[in-house]
């Protein structure tokens, strides 16, 4: 099976991967800050606000490409929600994204020296990675684009993947991972391209499906953010999320955080906490 890829679409692709400029903040250690907290509720006596480190390692999302600011994309609103939570006094990130690196690139990154070392004494671990592995079958392939071809990258990403998620484990097995899901920047540009679509869905099902065999592992849905969406969330390149776009994804990995994995971190907390004032 064909896919029809219209010339400026693939002109778009050449364009995103090739005249962006790195921004200088990569692997940028935040300093501390004092932030108000905003509380709701009576502070119980046993409740103790802590720090929390969170390693952020992938592609351009990570990055930040698309972002005016040039601090990091989603991240900055990210440290700012988390720092309102009344459990958490600071945030503090590891930046290690890297524009254009696919599951195999994020791979290497994360078997370096200074990666396994943030993430030793690290809470959280963030990915963002696969949107590059799509976009490089589609590159190698724009004029005969076959199905099958996205199929045998998938099995590569899959394979990274599952690494990936069983040497964080093996640098910190108590650390929280969480992977943010591949959107389709396409939809409201070139809304006939179905299949592309349907190769985003198939791929973000994998990853829910490998990160169940793990635990303290959690996905981030964000492909719906940009479908229907009468708001622009796309930068100029129509591919990178804007501001607006990195804030919303921010809102949503704040979402999944806190359903579940900051309540975790606490009790953890509170129990560290209970047994040093025992001894």
């Amino acid at each position: 099976m064909r896919i029809k890829i219209p010339i400026i679409f693939l002109c778009l692709i050449v364009l995103t991967s090739c005249n962006l400029k790195p921004y200088s903040n990569i692997e940028k250690f935040n300093q501390h800050k004092e932030t108000a907290l905003m509380v709701k509720d009576p502070i119980p006596e046993n409740f103790f606000p802590r720090e929390i480190t969170v390693v952020s390692a992938g592609d351009s999302l990570t990055q930040g490409v698309g972002d005016s600011t040039e601090q990091g994309g989603y991240l900055p609103y990210l440290e700012a929600m988390l720092e309102q939570d009344r459990g958490i006094r600071d945030a503090y990130f590891y930046n290690f994204g890297v524009k254009g690196n696919r599951s195999d690139q994020l791979l290497r990154k994360l078997e370096s020296t200074r990666v396994k070392k943030a993430i030793k004494e690290a809470d959280i671990v963030i990915l963002t990675i696969g949107g590059n592995d799509v976009m490089k079958v589609v590159r190698e392939n724009f004029a005969g684009l076959k199905l099958k071809a996205f199929k045998q990258q998938k099995k590569i990403y899959e394979q990274n993947l599952k690494a990936a998620l069983t040497l964080i484990r093996e640098e910190n097995p108590d650390i929280m991972v969480v992977l943010v899901g591949l959107y389709n920047p396409f939809i409201k540009w070139f809304a006939n391209i179905s299949e592309i679509g349907e190769i985003i869905n198939d791929w973000n099902m994998k990853s829910k499906d490998i990160l169940a065999q793990y635990p303290e592992t959690y996905f981030v849905e964000i492909d719906d953010l940009f479908q229907g969406n009468e708001e622009n969330l796309l930068f100029t390149d129509y591919f990178h999320p804007n501001d607006r776009g990195y804030e919303l994804i921010a809102g949503r990995v704040y979402e999944t955080l806190q359903t579940e994995a900051l309540n975790k971190l606490s009790e953890r907390y509170y129990a560290a906490r209970s047994g040093e004032n025992e001894n």
